[in-house]
């Protein structure tokens, strides 16, 4: 199926959809005031040596110096591979001196980031491994065959007196030769400039920096289905343009500059997607609907018939239903990135050859998503479990903020359950303080509870205690929010 890219650039956000037959299908969104530092490259320079903590403090251009542990140091062995430090920290580095560090993690509260001297960038492919000779396939390339034919293409095409070693990502699994003699020559150029830069630099200086989301788009994103890249601004059209000239020159053809009046999203209806995509309801053409709740342990997706009647029987409403949903749960999985464990409850079936079809239909749907997965058929209960892996945050977590009222919970107490609450804490206040009067300030929507249905049982209490109550709207309360004042 051709898919295009649509590429929404501000100075703040990039944004960017991938669409299938003029379907959204995925969304990617980079913040500016977000973007980590891990993957980065750069010129330090040694602060502090810790000899009691084997670890060293370096001067990279943050606000705090970076952690460099002796675990994370590499040196040359021998026969030109690395290998783990043997020796104290105190006699590898000293202070002033000059290294080529990248950061493993981003700094976090107090904590400066942390630092490897065993450097590794990301090609679309392949993972290079400038100051090692070994060469790798991902773990995740299960496939004993096809591990050893990646392994020994990849041995054809680097000469053994050539420094550098490369780990196959899993990207790689159906590539051939063109493909990765592509990367390596990408990978090779990147290193070399950060050589270059390294050498005329003087530290702190930053000599590598991860690939920007577009980038990366034209690195990790596009397939050989990809028919075109829209760009809605040209100065990162050009900067997209110069990077595929470059790199993937292949790829340059592809890249377009919108210049239309609309805005490019819009024009796309891809802010319509991106709403519908933070909702928990999901409307079904049928008639039907989903559910999908996500929490921190799983994600649940309930399916239901809602108004759709089928044209025969109940049996038959339901399996057309649950063929809908199959594909919609497809479809939503990449639209909102989610991860991790996902339990589907598709509407009860009785045939088993219904069920095999619907979950022949969810797997089909499915194949065309490239994050692995894992299905299971349905189980005892009636359920279907699969696995998702996680590849970055999901769209809510990356757009939306837990809600301050609920907390993430998804609802909040009644007005009557917070009037019972007010009415328990003026009697625990009343029997320690002496107040001349207690004033009770809340949401207005308990205040108006307080004065009409719950105003017997507030008086009631007032001559219990012996002192007068009184009342005192918040308009901004949340209806889980009261204070009792001692006046």
């Amino acid at each position: 199926m051709n898919e295009e890219f649509l590429v929404n650039f501000t100075p703040q956000e990039t944004r960017i959809a991938l669409l299938q037959g003029g379907i959204v299908q995925e969304l990617h969104i980079e913040r500016s005031a977000s973007r980590g530092i891990v993957g980065n490259v750069y010129l330090g320079r040694v602060v502090r040596v810790l000899p009691g903590m084997q670890s060293a403090f370096i001067d990279i251009g943050l606000e705090r110096t970076a952690f460099l542990h002796v675990a994370d140091i590499r040196e040359p062995r021998g026969n030109g591979a690395a290998g783990e430090i043997s020796r104290p920290i105190e006699k590898i580095l000293s202070e002033g001196q000059n290294l080529i560090v990248q950061a493993l993690k981003d700094p976090i509260g107090s904590k400066g980031a942390r630092l490897s001297t065993q450097i590794s960038i990301a090609g679309r492919l392949l993972v290079y491994l400038p100051q090692e000779r070994h060469i790798g396939v991902s773990q995740r390339i299960e496939g004993e065959a096809e591990r050893e034919q990646l392994r020994a293409m990849l041995q054809q095409l680097v000469p053994a007196d050539e420094p550098g070693g490369f780990i196959v990502r899993t990207m790689a699994e159906k590539a051939g030769e063109e493909a990765l003699a592509n990367d390596i020559a990408y990978l090779r150029k990147l290193w070399a400039e950060v050589r270059g830069a390294a050498a005329s630099a003087r530290p702190p200086a930053l000599l590598y920096e991860d690939l920007t989301l577009g980038q990366r788009l034209l690195r990790d994103l596009v397939t050989p289905e990809t028919t075109r890249i829209v760009v809605d601004s040209r100065e990162n059209f050009q900067k997209l343009s110069a990077f595929a000239a470059d790199y993937m020159p292949q790829l340059a053809p592809l890249i377009e500059h919108y210049t239309g009046e609309r805005p490019l999203f819009d024009q796309h209806g891809v802010e319509d997607e991106i709403q519908k995509a933070l909702a928990r309801r999901v409307e079904l053409k049928s008639g039907g609907y989903l559910i999908i709740d996500q929490t921190e342990a799983m994600t649940t997706i309930d399916v239901n018939t809602g108004g759709f009647v089928g044209q025969r029987n109940f049996d038959d409403t339901v399996f057309k239903t649950n063929l809908e949903a199959a594909q919609t749960i497809a479809r939503q999985l990449r639209l909102r990135n989610l991860g991790g464990i996902i339990l589907l409850d598709f509407i009860d079936m009785e045939s088993e050859e219904h069920k095999a079809a619907v979950l022949a239909e969810l797997n089909k749907a499915l194949a065309r998503d490239h994050t692995r997965m894992t299905v299971n058929g349905f189980t005892a209960l009636g359920l279907v479990e699969m696995t998702r892996k996680r590849t970055r945050e999901s769209l809510a977590h990356v757009l939306c903020e837990p809600c301050p009222t609920c907390g993430g919970r998804g609802e909040v107490k009644t007005a009557r359950t917070m009037c019972y609450e007010v009415l328990r804490e003026l009697l625990r206040e009343a029997r320690q303080f002496d107040a001349r009067e207690y004033r009770v300030l809340a949401a207005p929507a308990v205040i108006d509870l307080f004065l009409d249905e719950e105003s017997a049982a507030l008086a009631m209490l007032s001559g219990f205690i012996g002192k007068p109550i009184s009342l005192q709207a918040e308009s901004g309360y949340t209806q889980e929010q009261f204070d009792i004042v001692l006046m």
